[in-house]
């Protein structure tokens, strides 16, 4: 089946696409990475190492995603969305890439970059408005509606979401100021600002 790749093997590890993905000839997926079911992968998408992709999940053309990068069910990750490394996105939740949408208006050149950086989590259900930069290690909860650039390890809950707290990298929420450190031994310097880790 032309433009189909149903089952590619690399010289070290298999990439496993289930027989009912499209992986479109020309997309780069890297070893270890696994392609689930009804999932639409485009030509021009750029994919790391050890990703995964669930059932009923589209990557456009101008997407880069980085290694170990978990997209779960029905999540559309449209042109001019970039995920880096460790980045969850949790079942359904939305990527955007145009900020004022009309059917009868064509606004191909007018999307706007979202940029997830490494180690970010999406809630289940949350929804990113084009334009924004997810900072690292931060954690957007279930149906949040981020709208505004968010900093390094943020908890970002509600709609519109604002920020509820800090998180550590291990996905715990961070409690105090000063000086905190998480049961998992990481270190944080916390103000009412930033959480910088030590």
């Amino acid at each position: 089946m032309a433009g189909v790749l149903l089952c590619r093997w690399t010289t070290d590890m298999a990439v496993t696409i289930h027989p009912s993905a499209i992986v479109d000839d020309g997309a780069q997926i890297g070893d270890g990475s696994r392609v689930w079911h009804w999932a639409h992968i485009c030509a021009g998408a750029r994919i790391g190492t050890g990703c995964s992709f669930g059932q009923n999940v589209f990557v456009g053309n101008d997407v880069v995603i980085g290694n170990n990068v978990k997209v779960q069910n029905n999540v559309s990750v449209y042109d001019a969305v970039r995920l880096d490394d460790d980045v969850f996105c949790g079942p359904s939740m939305v990527f955007t890439n145009v900020y004022n949408p009309r059917s009868a208006i064509t606004r191909k050149d007018e999307y706007r970059r979202t940029h997830v950086q490494r180690g970010a989590t999406l809630g289940a259900n949350c929804t990113i408005v084009c334009g924004s930069t997810i900072g690292e290690y931060a954690f957007v909860g279930a149906g949040a509606v981020v709208n505004r650039d968010v900093p390094p390890y943020a908890l970002m809950l509600g709609v519109p979401a604002k920020r509820k707290g800090w998180m550590c990298r291990c996905g715990v929420q961070l409690h105090g100021s000063g000086l905190v450190q998480c049961g998992c031994g990481s270190r944080y310097e916390i103000d009412d600002k930033n959480c910088k880790p030590l």
